[in-house]
């Protein structure tokens, strides 16, 4: 199973970032706008699944596993994979946030086009959330 791991500091307040990571239904608005370009949450589903469509065309069904707000840790799961849970974590660092996004999945030959996306949404993320806290 790949187990792939990407880490970002954003230097901002990691309760903004939660905030908007906690709010699983706008992606698209709050947390990676040019990464993710639309996020929809399934009628009747529980638990909860959002609908996540990609700047890339991607679709996905993500089955919402757990938004723990203690640990800043939410989790979901991609329904067309053998595979996948996901898991993006929100840590106070000096000067900003440290935030941890991490995914197991199969089969492994995933590994080479979800890893990329990751790290893309990381950058955009990140790009975000500095241009708030500088008043951009």
């Amino acid at each position: 199973m790949a187990s792939l791991h990407e880490d970002i500091f954003i230097a901002a307040d990691p309760a903004a970032i939660w905030d908007a990571a906690r709010d699983v239904g706008q992606l698209h608005d709050r947390l990676v706008p040019g990464f993710v370009v639309a996020t929809e949450m399934l009628a009747g589903a529980e638990p909860p699944v959002r609908r996540v469509t990609f700047a890339n065309g991607a679709v996905a069904d993500e089955t919402i596993v757990s938004v723990d707000d203690a640990r800043r840790r939410l989790v979901w799961a991609i329904k067309a994979f053998d595979h996948h849970n996901g898991a993006l974590e929100v840590a106070a660092a000096p000067g900003g946030a440290c935030v941890t996004w991490t995914a197991d999945l199969l089969p492994d030959a995933l590994a080479a086009q979800v890893q990329p996306m990751m790290a893309k949404g990381l950058e955009l993320m990140k790009a975000r959330f500095e241009d708030v806290a500088a008043g951009s």
